[in-house]
């Protein structure tokens, strides 16, 4: 018990650290290769920063723990926008590229309205299914091979390649031994912190779904913050934001479709307001591109994000 205390102290430094090693090695990556920052936040930093969620749901989905497998992505998407690209905002403001704004964040707002419609068939139809299944989760699959048949066309396409500080231009094999170096960094820390928080978390006696709602996605969130943080003080607003919805739609659409092709995944209908919550994060971060100076999230603004995350948590806490 002692160990896992001390591994979760230890959790944060490796990921703080693993942060600053990733958004560095990806931006050498981009700038020396003339892609563009957006694309490497929605690819290489989203899919690194998401593992500990997809780590967490594969071994809960084949456990048959599904509040936490399903909490943990809908907490996590939750997590991921007000929580953390709040906190970025508040940091430095987040600017945020024209196709972000008009394209990939409704993408991420489809795929929570997606997941929504699969998990609640028996609401549209009589013998529909409460349960994410294999065909559910082929569906998912392809809506993530879509997102990263655009992800990559846009290469081509965006001649615009950083924003904010350059930073030092690495070599090819130095910038991919920071990324692995990175990744590895925030898996393990990210694993122990977990641990730590699961562990504490069961001495206050939480629910499982509460659990994989709160403690487990925003311990599999931190990735996400440490990174998207680390970006903000850096000024690479592309990593910042691009990281987080590449990652919720990483987490929906890949992370769930995977789960649900190991072992289907029951839905409890009390999860509605979780993916209703999903959803309007998702459009408050659409609204707020519009709101004040134009695509850009400005630091009064990350505030009221992280004041909405906050009161939502507090009503999961007290309706457990």
């Amino acid at each position: 018990m002692i160990l896992q205390l001390v591994l979760f102290v230890l959790g944060f430094v490796l990921l703080v650290k693993g942060a600053d090693l990733l958004v560095d090695g990806a931006s050498s990556v981009a700038r020396r290769f003339n892609i563009s920052n957006i694309v490497i936040g929605l690819t290489i930093v989203a899919f690194g920063t998401s593992m500990p969620e997809l780590i967490v749901n594969v071994i809960a989905s084949a456990q048959g723990n599904t509040d936490i497998a399903i909490g943990n992505v809908l907490g996590s998407n939750i997590a991921n926008i007000l929580l953390i690209l709040g906190i970025s905002a508040m940091i430095y403001p987040i600017l945020a590229q024209r196709n972000t704004v008009i394209k990939e964040i409704p993408f991420s707002l489809l795929a929570a309205v997606v997941i929504g419609i699969m998990a609640n068939d028996v609401l549209l139809k009589s013998g529909g299914s409460t349960q994410l299944g294999m065909a559910d989760g082929l569906i998912l699959l392809c809506f993530f091979i879509i997102f990263m048949y655009y992800t990559f066309s846009i290469v081509k396409t965006q001649g615009e390649l950083t924003n904010g500080d350059d930073g030092a231009l690495l070599t090819p094999a130095r910038s991919g031994l920071y990324i692995l170096a990175g990744l590895v960094g925030l898996v393990v820390g990210g694993k122990w912190i977990v641990d730590g928080a699961v562990l504490m978390a069961g001495w206050i006696g939480m629910s499982e779904a509460v659990v994989g709602l709160t403690v487990v996605a925003i311990g599999t969130s931190l990735p996400e913050l440490a990174t998207s943080a680390v970006a903000a003080m850096k000024k690479q607003s592309d990593i910042a934001i691009g990281n987080v919805v590449g990652s919720n739609i990483f987490n929906i659409f890949w992370i769930l479709g995977v789960s649900a092709m190991i072992k289907p995944l029951p839905f409890n209908t009390k999860s509605n307001v979780d993916i209703i919550m999903t959803i309007a994060a998702s459009a408050l971060l659409f609204v707020l591109m519009y709101l004040g100076k134009r695509h850009t999230i400005e630091r009064w603004q990350g505030a009221l994000m992280v004041m909405v995350y906050v009161s939502y948590v507090a009503y999961l806490l007290l309706n457990q």
